[in-house]
């Protein structure tokens, strides 16, 4: 398939995730078909809803789409605790949708999953093979959507991320910057470990495999930054970085009481997609450098 035009639809495309994947294709020899429920003013968006089959086989179709990337979902843990109908309707039925139009016509679906499938229990890095064992609803209905791309047999690269932050949407970067221009201290748990992953990082590395004719290397990948960080490890180092003067002070998880339970320990294993991709990642300190200086 190396040397092939192809036609990428990008789902969820105004998104965070999706508005990188727009930065990192540009100048791309393929063709990228951006497409979202929601419009935003300068972008050329298709509108698709992917919760309506007959809609995103008519767009496959039409469009003949090589390969679907899959951005959208419902990434509100703790509304998906409550709204759990709307969360499995994002998460698991409209991605059966679009692997079923992958599977007609022998599309590859790439789809973003995430670290909340695991349990978070032990205190080791998680490899793919590692047993789900997802803690609420978010999680489950995750991981549903990863069952049913398996089972419509379509080709397929789900990859497994983590903390996404960028200079698009909302995110926890975002959040600190502005709690800590409002207030002498601010306070986060210190006890949910894993690794922030800059937004810009992924969306560079799905472009990229596309690019260099890797498409072919199908499978379950985990892709975050290096290192490891709490929550409270994370704000400590925006703050650091940016200079304020704000106080960032630790706390449990039972001192911040949510709706949803979060894994204790969620670090994936990235040896797999380095090896496979032959790439390096960079340390999520680096990028969050990096980041903050575009903010």
């Amino acid at each position: 398939m190396r040397g092939k035009r192809f036609n990428i639809l990008v789902t969820g495309a105004n998104g965070q995730l999706g508005r990188c994947i727009r930065d990192a294709s540009e100048g791309s020899a393929h063709r990228y078909i951006f497409s979202d429920v929601n419009d935003v003013p300068g972008l050329e968006t298709l509108s698709l809803d992917i919760t309506d089959q007959a809609a995103a086989r008519l767009v496959t179709e039409s469009e003949s789409v090589d390969i679907i990337i899959n951005c959208a979902g419902f990434t509100n843990v703790d509304k998906a605790e409550t709204e759990t109908v709307f969360a499995d309707l994002l998460n698991r039925e409209a991605v059966a949708n679009l692997a079923v139009c992958a599977k007609s016509r022998d599309a590859l679906l790439i789809h973003i999953s995430t670290d909340y499938i695991f349990s978070g229990n032990d205190c080791e890095p998680i490899a793919e093979d590692a047993t789900p064992a997802p803690l609420g609803v978010y999680g489950a209905t995750k991981l549903a959507g990863e069952k049913a791309i398996l089972d419509s047999g379509c080709r397929h690269i789900i990859i497994r991320t983590a903390w996404l932050y960028s200079k698009y949407g909302r995110n926890f970067v975002k959040t600190i910057i502005g709690l800590s221009e409002q207030r002498p201290e601010i306070t986060v748990v210190s006890d949910q470990i894993g690794t922030p992953t800059r937004a810009e990082d992924l969306a560079a590395f799905i472009v990229g495999l596309i690019e260099k004719g890797q498409d072919t290397e199908e499978g379950i990948y985990n892709y975050t930054g290096e290192g490891v960080a709490s929550w409270y490890d994370f704000a400590h180092e925006i703050c650091t970085v940016r200079g304020s003067a704000c106080k960032v002070l630790p706390c449990s998880s039972e001192d911040y009481p949510t709706a949803a339970r979060r894994p204790h320990y969620s670090v994936l294993d990235k040896s797999l997609v380095k090896k496979t991709f032959g790439i390096e990642l960079p340390h999520w300190t680096e990028t969050l450098k990096t980041c903050l200086e575009t903010l």
